[in-house]
């Protein structure tokens, strides 16, 4: 068994994209945050992220750019390693399942679940997702469309190795029972149990034989292993699993978290439990599925061309408030709208007004009271105790929070003795004590406070702004946080002689950066794309992608904070309820539409809008009053499909 001083925390592998959004760099700087507190704590902490290199999508872009597939890969795992430098990633190790060891401890682990009779050998035909690199049966992919991705499937057919995943389904829902939060949030369980299990596990698929770009099977060279039994085994082969060092794995393993967006969580909580099964590997302790980062109008998407660059955005403002700003607006588990807009208006309210204010006030009086060094004689006063109560409550709930993962509450806590903080300047007003030379002792007091606050402030924001954390403790005269300890006592420091620092955050002119982020974030126009100016000519196959239904409107409402949106529960004739969320209600009443029948656009990809699960758009024209008309139609039972 491991050592309880131990943390081992792991991101997923990313695979090798030529750009990286802000949504992986979300993923990641979690893990960081979580990964600099528990050192703090005194853990001894393994934080591993890398990338997924193997497999057909690969093999085709490098044969596109004309080099091999591990040329293409090394150029691109380059640009990846710098984006986690420059987002002050303290990661332990970084593995590329190209790595030679790792691809030995698979081949290592396939030979052990062969010999243990969990592989076998038979003819895989089906239906194939290639950019997923998944494949799904004829219930699964009923519509023929990636459950995942929502991009069509092929039907494919070649010998393939078998895992017996079938055989694990039991197992699998004895161990969820046996270990509550085992997978968080616990609605991803019920979904995985629902979804996938309780139908019927069918035995998975862990080799490709028509191409060569992957692990080759140890009995069979003319196979490659596939993805995910290459992908997944990382989080024990970057131990040394499988190699003649295993000491990190004993040390290590099990995984106290393994931190993951929640388009993955059926490959981490059922196929690798599974593995692990297979393998008599105890299982991690927890696997956590976040949600995405999205943009208003739905998921980032490099083909829309609305990926946000975190590299620009960190290049300008900084990487300490494009982190607080990830950790701090997202409610980990949920996904979360990015919007420029509301970066600016954190960095304005939290950090340049209420942190970045704080600091520069009292460091300034200090100078200008007390020459930068505080005397010995202080006294103490109205509102201290108030303001070290806070304190120890607001260390308790980060702690809590942090403890389990929650980021954004954990933050809301340090900012509520951030707000008491310079609440405690106003009701003090030390400008006022130091026209009076009775008063001296007590504005030492008040100004030994502030600072206290502050250095223990610095301690809190540690995990999730280091840069920042070491910037406020030179300014008071200190070195960088050593341990989470230091935010224990309130008053463990004898005395501050203060250095007047640049402006930690200065504050920005939101409708001057809003500008320029959207001249910096407009895509690159194709010439190529449009036969006719402002219309793209599309093939008859592009336009049979589109599933086009009769739905009949059941029930409206308005949505919640938002002014523009109304919630829909459709009729779509499959028998159950389809929720999707449209901006007509400038329009439309909820009256007006309930009843009507509408065309359905019935295979867009979900997307949450303002709290609201969308599956699905109704079609509507520009009138030429400026509004907006509903397409109706009459006559048509719902689920009758629009050619």
């Amino acid at each position: 068994m491991k050592d309880k001083k131990t943390f081992y925390i792991s991101t997923p592998i990313y695979y090798p994209s030529d750009k990286l959004h802000i949504g992986h760099t979300y993923s990641t700087v979690q893990a960081d945050a979580i990964s600099r507190y528990k050192r703090l704590r005194g853990y001894d902490t393994f934080f591993l992220t890398g990338t997924d290199e193997h497999g057909q999508k690969i093999e085709d872009k490098a044969k596109e750019a004309g080099v091999t597939p591990k040329e293409y890969v090394d150029r691109i795992v380059d640009g990846i390693k710098d984006l986690w430098k420059l987002m002050n990633i303290s990661n332990d190790k970084f593995i590329r399942t190209t790595d030679e060891y790792h691809e030995k401890a698979v081949q290592y682990i396939f030979n052990k679940m062969y010999e243990k009779g969990d592989i076998y050998k038979g003819e895989y035909e089906g239906l194939y997702c290639k950019p997923c690199e998944a494949f799904w049966t004829d219930t699964q992919a009923a519509d023929g469309l990636c459950p995942d991705c929502g991009r069509p499937v092929i039907k494919a057919k070649e010998e393939a190795y078998f895992f017996r995943l079938s055989k694990y389904a039991d197992r699998l829902l004895d161990y969820y029972a046996a270990h509550p939060g085992f997978i968080e949030p616990a609605h991803r369980e019920t979904e995985m149990v629902n979804n996938f299990i309780k139908p019927g596990l069918q035995d998975l698929c862990i080799s490709r034989s028509t191409f060569k770009w992957g692990i080759p099977v140890p009995i069979n060279p003319d196979h490659v292993i596939y993805v995910w039994l290459d992908a997944l085994t990382n989080y024990i082969t970057a131990l040394g699993y499988g190699s003649q060092d295993d000491s990190l794995f004993r040390k290590f393993w099990p995984a106290d978290v393994h931190l993951i967006g929640k388009d993955i969580t059926r490959f981490h909580t059922v196929y690798w439990p599974a593995f692990l099964m297979s393998l008599d590997v105890p299982l991690p302790e927890k696997v956590y599925c976040h949600g995405w980062v999205l943009l208003e109008g739905g998921k980032m998407s490099k083909s829309k061309g609305n990926v946000v660059d975190p590299v620009t955005l960190a290049e300008r403002y900084g990487v300490d408030p494009l982190r607080y700003y990830l950790l701090r607006e997202i409610a980990f588990g949920s996904d979360g709208v990015f919007s420029n807009e509301n970066l600016i208006n954190r960095i304005n309210s939290d950090l340049a007004n209420d942190l970045g204010n704080l600091v520069s006030r009292t460091v300034a009086m200090v100078q200008k009271y007390f020459d930068g060094t505080l005397p010995a004689q202080r006294e103490q006063g109205e509102f201290d105790d108030d303001l070290r109560a806070v304190c120890a409550k607001s260390k308790e709930e980060a702690e809590k929070y942090l403890d389990n993962l929650y980021f954004s509450e954990s933050l809301s806590a340090i900012w509520r003795f951030i707000s008491r903080t310079n609440k405690y300047i106003d009701e003090t007003a030390p400008w006022a004590l130091a026209k009076d030379e009775g008063s001296r002792a007590r504005l030492a007091g008040v100004m030994y406070n502030l600072c206290e606050s502050i250095r223990i402030i610095s301690v809190f924001i540690a995990p999730f702004m280091p840069e920042t954390s070491v910037k406020i403790r030179e300014q008071l005269g200190l070195g960088p946080v050593s341990s989470w300890d230091e935010c224990a006592v309130f008053g463990s420091e004898e005395t501050f002689t203060v250095v007047k620092g640049d402006i930690i955050f200065p504050r920005l002119d939101p409708e001057k950066e809003l500008e320029e982020l959207a001249s910096l974030n407009k895509a690159p126009s194709n010439p190529l794309k449009e036969e006719i100016e402002g219309i793209a000519k599309i093939g008859i196959d592009d336009f049979g992608k589109v599933d086009l239904r009769v739905a009949q409107i059941k029930s409206c409402v308005p949505v919640k904070k938002a002014k523009k949106l109304l919630e829909l529960t459709l009729d779509d004739g499959t028998g159950e309820d389809r929720t999707v969320a449209s901006g007509i209600a400038q329009y439309y009443t909820p009256d007006e539409l309930i009843g009507k029948k509408v065309i359905l656009v019935s295979n867009l990809k979900p997307a949450v809008l303002c709290g609201v699960e969308s599956r699905g758009m109704i079609l509507a024209a520009d009138a030429s009053d400026g509004g907006v008309k509903v397409i109706f139609v009459d006559g048509v039972n719902p689920g009758t499909k629009v050619r």
